[in-house]
Order: structure tokens, then sequence, then C-alpha cells
């Protein structure tokens, strides 16, 4: 059985893998071409240092995980107009669904801080990263 934390990041990754058009990857590495339809990568992230409660004894965790959004195009209109598109894509999912199906308390993204990058001989690429910061609470850390 999975641990809680597990569960909670196969459901964000099965939530994430239901925007349309975009490749939707978890832990991989950066791959050599952009998909048409954008690239989104779950990064595990750091659950951080967990307030405790006693009796019964809980670890709550606000779990950082991270999201990578990268498009690619020829112009910088497009490569916005792309973005944006994935980024709401992105909210809107999330909004829908703030437990994962049960499997934590809530679940909030953070505001993304997007780079253009140039490359040469190649269209160019905006991304970012977005934080996406999970509650939840558990009886272990490592269960």
């Amino acid at each position: 059985m999975p641990t809680p934390r597990e569960t909670i990041l196969q459901a964000l990754i099965a939530t994430l893998q239901t925007l349309p058009n975009a490749t939707v990857l978890r832990g991989e590495a950066l791959p050599e071409r952009v998909p048409t339809g954008g690239l989104v990568i779950l990064r595990d992230g750091e659950p951080g240092e967990p307030e405790v409660t006693l009796s019964p004894l809980q670890y709550h965790y606000e779990h950082r995980a991270e999201i990578e959004v990268i498009v690619q195009g020829k112009t910088p209109a497009y490569r916005d107009a792309a973005f944006d598109t994935l980024i709401q894509a992105i909210g809107t999912a999330l909004a829908a669904d703030r437990t994962l199906g049960g499997t934590c308390d809530w679940v909030e993204a953070q505001a993304p801080a997007p780079t253009d990058l140039a490359q040469e001989g190649a269209e160019g690429i905006k991304a970012s990263v977005v934080p996406v910061v999970l509650s939840y609470s558990t009886v272990d850390p490592l269960i």
C-alpha cells in the first residue's frame, strides 16, 4: 500500500494527465523536443518539516511539489498564448477537486514566474515552475 505522500502525488499526476493536448510526465528528464501541446513535468518536491500534534499523534505537512510548464513556438505571441492556456488548464483542473479525490486536505497552486528562453537554431521556449502546496496529515512520516 502506498504512503499518503505517494498516493497524493499519484492523484496529482492523474489530475494533470487530464490536461488537453499537453504531454504530462512525472520525474522525467527534460526531453530534447517540447511537444506541440506543451510539456508538464511533475517534480515530487519536498514535504518540509511537519507540525506535530499529540493524542493522537499526527504529522501535518505542507508538501511543496513543483510542476514544470514548458511551451515552444516561433513567436513570442504564440508562446504567451500557449503558456497562458496551459497554466489556465492546470488551475482549472486543480480547482475542480481541491482534495485530489480525498487523498489530501487541500491543494493550492502558486503563481508562476515565467521566463523566455532562446535556443540557437530552434523555436523559442517559455517555461516556468509552478509550486503546488499539498496539505495532508499522516500518523507516521515514513508510512
